[in-house]
């Protein structure tokens, strides 16, 4: 059916009209089409049309034609022709004031400096950066009109079509880190403050003054406060998040404990059968009850593409950046009284987001693809949302004397052990060196060349892939340190195939369902036990500016699995050789003999060591015996 347009053509008084009833008000339809004439600064006269999907103008026909036939032959090509709804985050009126002239054809592509004085109003939104598709930059068009009624037309029908829009936040939780990262984490709220208040969105601020300020905040504040927000931002790095993450999560989610890693050990099966009592060697070879390593499952090459970020189509699909953490709903509890209603999970509305202002900011460049505070500001204003899957790291045993009671920690990106734990713990001794630190501690641990006695077991899935390349050598036992061919790769990006069949209703069932009884007899688990230089634990790719294809390239954000990957002792040349390759993109870090990659929904860990230092999200976890399973996103 043809839509009726609805024309508006502006006036042309030569002054300021005080007169703001001379047209009647409009109301607004956003399935209906209006124009108008008014002047757009620095481009000049155009007819402004507004309808369903947002505005658009074009030069009126005789400022076109002038164009066409100057000596700027760029000018035309270089001029926006329009905004949606949905990049639009603010219009505000701001007066009378100045309008520029048009870039006049005859003057060799110069701004003269003229213009007309009129009222004015300003459309706030951003484009996508033409060297990285995942960078927004602000961007803001300034309209003016002699005629205030038109502009304030122009306005309310933007604002109405904007209001529209669904998911965006009201009334946000922000806590600053001030001393993450470079301690730029005031500062940099400082630059996306007015983003905030320009969409008219409320925030609520606290910045901390101590470790755990913003766990004992989120843990302590009533469901019935927490449940006015849309949200809560974490303007710092990723163990900011994850402080924020676990102080929500630690007094609201009560997922009951899964059993022991010595009760999951000890009724461990092998791939041929046998008994669980067999030991199972540390090798690679698929026979003599040693297991296979588990393939990505991915079979898309993406070596094609030319732009590579995270999240990112060749399509004009959105990046979605505040990242919505949801939890499985089988077998919570939660605590519900008359007097402070439950906060439930999973919860549509309430989201987490991050504006990056960390040491590697892994989450951020992970989900959105940049590590810019604009852009995430942006994504967070305008409601993008994307399913992170959370890990639950169960600690059982701090040391071989204690009977600890189990202590829960939840990690969105990463969990490990060996070098990981021990960078961190050294990192520990030079906070004041800043970022650098993780550099400095990073090459002592490595020079030290620690490996660890473990034992870890694993819950065998079957992959679905008809391609299964599991990157052993044929020699099975063979340890000959060498690269293994690049398999293929399926990047998780905008609309990911993978990711949405995971948010299927029949998916969700299939995910809650296996969650639900991976601890049962029915269950298959796998063991590896050995020496280990590392294990770890990714829930996404762990993307940062100094791996940029993150610890595994190919993990996805909501899929139900995270990456096991298990480094073998070896000799110190090959494991750098191994840390190299997670600098390089497009290489294949985990493809070595010594390191063992598995794709799984839980994992066990026991150490024979005295003690053991854990990394979940940058934060220390002692423990000897831990239980870690992903809670897919529903």
């Amino acid at each position: 059916m043809e839509r009726e347009a609805d024309i508006f053509v502006g006036t042309e008084d030569v002054g300021p009209s005080s007169d703001s009833g001379s047209q009647p008000h409009v109301q607004f339809d956003r399935g209906s089409v209006t124009s108008s004439n008014l002047f757009l600064d620095l481009v000049g006269e155009v007819v402004l049309t507004l309808d369903s999907d947002g505005l658009s103008w074009q030069l009126v026909p005789d400022l076109e034609k002038d164009l066409d036939s100057s000596s700027c032959l760029d000018c035309k090509s270089e001029v926006e022709t329009g905004i949606k709804f949905s990049d639009v985050y603010a219009v505000e009126l701001i007066n009378w004031g100045l309008i520029h002239d048009s870039l006049l054809p005859n003057a060799g592509g110069i701004f003269l400096g003229h213009g007309s004085e009129m009222y004015r109003f300003v459309v706030h939104g951003f484009r996508r950066s033409k060297s990285r598709h995942s960078l927004w930059v602000l961007t803001a068009y300034t309209f003016g009109h002699k005629d205030l009624q038109t502009c304030e037309t122009r306005v309310e029908q933007i604002n109405n079509s904007v209001n529209m829009e669904v998911g965006r936040p009201k009334n946000l939780l922000v806590f600053i880190h001030p001393l993450s990262g470079k301690r730029n984490g005031c500062r940099t709220w400082e630059t996306v403050a007015p983003i905030f208040s320009r969409a008219k969105v409320r925030t609520k601020v606290t910045v901390t003054q101590r470790a755990g300020h913003a766990f004992d905040v989120m843990a302590s504040i009533t469901n019935r406060e927490l449940n006015s927000y849309d949200g809560v931002i974490a303007v710092g790095g990723d163990g900011f998040f994850n402080e924020i993450l676990n102080g929500l999560l630690s007094s609201r989610h009560k997922a009951p404990y899964p059993p022991t890693p010595t009760e999951v050990i000890q009724s461990v099966g092998n791939v041929d059968g046998s008994p669980a009592k067999r030991r199972f060697s540390s090798g690679s070879s698929n026979d003599g009850g040693e297991f296979l390593s588990d393939p990505n499952g991915t079979t898309t090459d993406t070596s094609h593409h030319d732009d590579c970020e995270p999240l990112l189509t060749n399509s004009e699909a959105i990046a979605l950046g505040v990242s919505s953490f949801k939890m499985a709903g089988t077998g919570t509890e939660l605590n519900i009284t008359d007097q402070d209603p439950a906060f439930s999970f999973p919860n549509e509305r309430f989201r987490l987001g991050i504006i990056p202002a960390g040491s590697t900011d892994a989450i951020v460049i992970s989900t959105t693809g940049a590590r810019d505070p604009v852009t995430s500001a942006l994504h967070i204003v305008l409601g993008k949302r994307r399913c992170l899957d959370v890990a639950q790291v169960v600690r059982w045993k701090t040391s071989t004397s204690s009977t600890d009671a189990p202590s829960v920690r939840y990690a969105a990106s990463f969990a490990g052990y060996g070098f990981y734990g021990d960078v961190i713990t050294e990192s520990e001794k030079y906070r004041w060196m800043g970022p650098k630190r993780y550099d400095f501690a990073g090459t002592k641990v490595f020079l030290k060349h620690r490996s660890y006695e473990a034992e870890v077991a694993f819950l065998d899935v079957k992959s679905e892939d008809p391609i299964i390349d599991n990157g052993l050598p044929d020699s099975g036992r063979r340890r000959s340190w060498r690269l293994l061919r690049n398999p293929k790769k399926a990047v998780c990006r905008v609309d990911c195939v993978v990711c949405r069949e995971t948010l299927k209703p029949s998916q969700m069932l299939k995910n809650v369902a296996s969650t639900s009884h991976i601890y049962s007899e029915d269950s298959r688990w796998l063991r590896s036990k050995g020496r280990f230089l590392s294990v770890g634990a990714a829930v996404i790719s762990c993307r940062n500016e100094k791996a940029p294809d993150g610890l595994v390239a190919d993990a996805h954000l909501s899929d139900g699995f995270l990456h096991l990957i298990l480094i073998k002792d070896c000799p110190r040349t090959f494991y750098l050789w191994h840390l190299t390759q997670l600098t390089r993109k497009g290489s294949n870090p985990l493809k070595f003999d010594f390191v063992e990659h598995h794709k799984t929904p839980a994992f066990t860990f026991s150490s024979s060591c005295d003690e053991s230092v854990w990394n979940v999200d940058a934060y220390l976890h002692l423990g000897l015996k831990f239980d870690v399973k992903v809670s897919p996103c529903p």
